[in-house]
């Protein structure tokens, strides 16, 4: 089986910047269960699902990896950025979805739309999703065909840069985007209330 690209990842990894080669993969509507098929969901330990990530592409009924499909191929190792077809993450609601994205080393992916429930999960595990329009998707596209070419991704600004600086801006939630920038979770952003919350606590109360 083919060797995943990064360790365990935590799902408060801080994302700021991220420049990184590309690996295309332009199919519509890809579910979560292609994504992660049901069978390897009977796991609360997000370890190793980087391993099971597009399974029943990217491995031969044997085991062996399918040497067609795109990320088992030499030259998209250690590419941080998918760019997928339309409606992205469809299917079920799943959070084993971006977690094995995640686990394989993945921080970005690029689509011209993505199912609601997919992309809240993603920005919840440090996975960015970039909607852009079909055209400056297409643009996007063709540029990944090249191994070799690096996009940059500003999640402060919001912005795609292309080689040649063609930018791109990107929609994010605000919430979201606090979170990811800062590197917390949900409950990291409560606790970094702690302090006010004690003060309030320790408060006299009028009777």
């Amino acid at each position: 089986m083919a060797e995943q690209s990064n360790a365990q990842f935590t799902s408060n990894a801080q994302f700021t910047t991220l420049t990184s080669r590309m690996i295309p993969l332009p199919v519509e509507n890809i579910d979560t269960d292609q994504i992660i098929p049901a069978r390897f969901l009977k796991v609360t330990d997000k370890k190793g699902l980087g391993e099971k990530l597009f399974f029943d592409w990217r491995y031969l009924p044997d085991g062996t990896d399918n040497p067609d499909f795109v990320l088992n191929r030499p030259e998209t190792a250690g590419a941080q950025v998918l760019v997928a077809g339309n409606n992205f993450g469809c299917g079920s609601s799943r959070e084993h979805a971006p977690w094995a994205l995640r686990d394989f080393g993945l921080r970005a992916v690029i689509s011209t739309e993505f199912a609601d429930i997919f992309q809240s999960n993603a920005l919840k595990n440090g996975l960015l999703p970039i909607v852009l329009t079909s055209e400056e998707h297409q643009q996007v596209l063709a540029l990944s065909a090249d191994p070799s070419a690096e996009i940059n991704i500003d999640l402060e600004a919001q912005k795609v840069t292309l080689p040649d600086q063609t930018s791109m801006s990107f929609p994010v939630d605000g919430f979201a985007k606090h979170c990811l920038l800062g590197g917390i979770d949900q409950l990291g952003y409560l606790l970094s209330f702690e302090q006010d919350i004690t003060r309030y606590e320790q408060q006299p109360r009028v009777s």
